[in-house]
């Protein structure tokens, strides 16, 4: 499970964007929780498409709003979860190919997943404006050390240098022991890149900290 934060600006102010950071796993999508959304949202939502012809084969998406009269299904997607997939897969123990093939070849059951211990936190750095009108073209700075943490989206390669090209930029991923661990190491990554005109939200994860602290 993952936590989207949807909104612009800090506190969930402003306008609704395509995410604007993540956190996993999701302090109020408890067991409980999960067990109704396997009994009634899940589970029935494939069994429908299997009594209708349509077997489905491959990533579905849940998009989930917990209010309170219960869970309700916001949207499906037939993929992974942009900026969900930067918390979620790095907390995957097991080998996503072999999943994969698993789930094609119809014997998923055979497979025992396995999810590593830990919290992960991604922020999405992206173009003042966003999701409005906003500048592209500026050049982005990513330090060797931290690459591999970074999931670029709105850039490109012009003339041998990186660049902006998009509203949500990229997004800087980390896992930790601790959610609050893995927190402050995103926005430690943050500080070391830049590009022009380049914002973020500075609160993500702080409302999943809370949740975490009431359990």
């Amino acid at each position: 499970s993952s936590m989207d934060h949807k909104r612009a600006l800090d506190n969930d102010e402003g306008l609704n964007t395509g995410g604007m950071g993540t956190v996993a796993p999701n302090p109020y999508y408890t067991e409980e929780i999960a067990k109704s959304c396997m009994e009634e949202i899940f589970l029935p939502t494939i069994n429908a498409m299997n009594a209708e012809g349509r077997p489905f084969k491959g990533c579905l998406y849940f998009g989930l709003m917990i209010t309170p009269k219960g869970v309700k299904v916001i949207e499906y997607n037939c993929r992974f979860g942009d900026p969900e997939t930067q918390v979620v897969l790095p907390l995957l123990e097991s080998d996503l190919l072999e999943i994969m093939q698993a789930v094609a070849e119809e014997r998923l059951a055979e497979l025992d997943i396995k999810w590593k211990k830990g919290h992960a936190c991604c922020v999405i750095m992206a173009s003042a404006g966003y999701p409005q009108s906003y500048q592209k073209g500026f050049r982005l700075d990513i330090p060797q050390e931290i690459a591999g943490d970074v999931f670029v989206a709105g850039a490109k390669i012009e003339d041998g240098i990186l660049k902006t090209n998009g509203g949500r930029v990229l997004g800087v991923t980390s896992v930790e022991e601790s959610l609050e661990k893995a927190i402050a190491a995103s926005y430690a990554k943050v500080e070391k890149i830049s590009f022009e005109n380049a914002f973020w939200r500075k609160d993500i994860g702080q409302r999943a900290l809370k949740a975490g602290e009431k359990k």
